[in-house]
């Protein structure tokens, strides 16, 4: 198991990837929501903590049923309904990284009273900051995997997350329990809602003939991801 707690620093977080989170893609926003933006990075910058927590596994993929099953060495095995997509991008991988990835629960606090306060235009801000902090919080767990890995010449997959794909999100309950209590601080609600609410979880393909995509939109038919809408513009 491997875990790390962050700061925004450490995160490194362009302006840009919050602006195109926000809907601006290609261009600076107004100056109010710029000033909203840098008042809530001022807010955030002295107690900011997201974290990771990921932990790597055999397993084996079913083509045929679209399942996957993940077998720790101190855990029952579990198996997911991952589908089709998923499954496919998994294929060949001789072992899988499982992971948590959260801007914190302090995080959670902060959206929590800006939610009080009836503040939306700050409020909007604040939502689209946090996705980024947790998106930016994965990249950097994926660097720290591929630093273990690259000791055996192996590569990784897209990161892959209940909820997409054609994964159903009430797999979570299956996939969480595989991190045997380190989970970063997130919680499940029975609905699979991940509290904090800006959090990452899923799993990673790892082994020599895996390969990562840089643009897998086309792979996935979840219509509505920030990521496809920024590559359309």
């Amino acid at each position: 198991m491997t875990t790390q707690t962050l700061t925004l620093a450490a995160l490194d977080i362009p302006l840009s990837a919050i602006y195109t989170e926000m809907g601006y893609p290609a261009a600076v926003p107004d100056a109010t929501i710029e000033g909203e933006v840098s008042a809530i990075l001022h807010d955030i910058a002295s107690w900011l903590r997201p974290r990771y927590a990921f932990t790597v596994m055999r397993g084996a993929i079913d083509l045929t049923a679209k399942t996957l099953t993940l077998t720790p060495q101190s855990l029952p095995p579990a198996t997911f309904h991952s589908g089709t997509i998923v499954t496919r991008q998994l294929r060949g991988a001789e072992a899988y990284c499982v992971f948590v990835c959260t801007a914190g629960e302090e995080y959670q606090r902060y959206l929590d009273r800006l939610t009080a306060e009836g503040d939306m235009v700050r409020l909007y801000a604040a939502n689209a900051i946090g996705s980024v902090i947790a998106e930016r919080t994965a990249d950097l767990m994926e660097l720290a995997l591929q630093e273990q890995i690259d000791k055996l010449r192996w590569h990784r997959t897209n990161r892959f997350s209940p909820g997409y794909c054609g994964w159903h999100v009430r797999e979570q309950q299956l996939l969480f329990p595989l991190m045997d209590g380190e989970t970063a601080g997130v919680t499940l609600t029975p609905s699979s809602l991940m509290m904090p609410i800006k959090s990452v979880s899923g799993v990673i393909g790892l082994g020599p003939d895996v390969r990562y995509l840089e643009y897998s939109c086309g792979l996935c038919d979840y219509k509505d991801c920030y990521k496809r809408r920024a590559r359309k513009r």
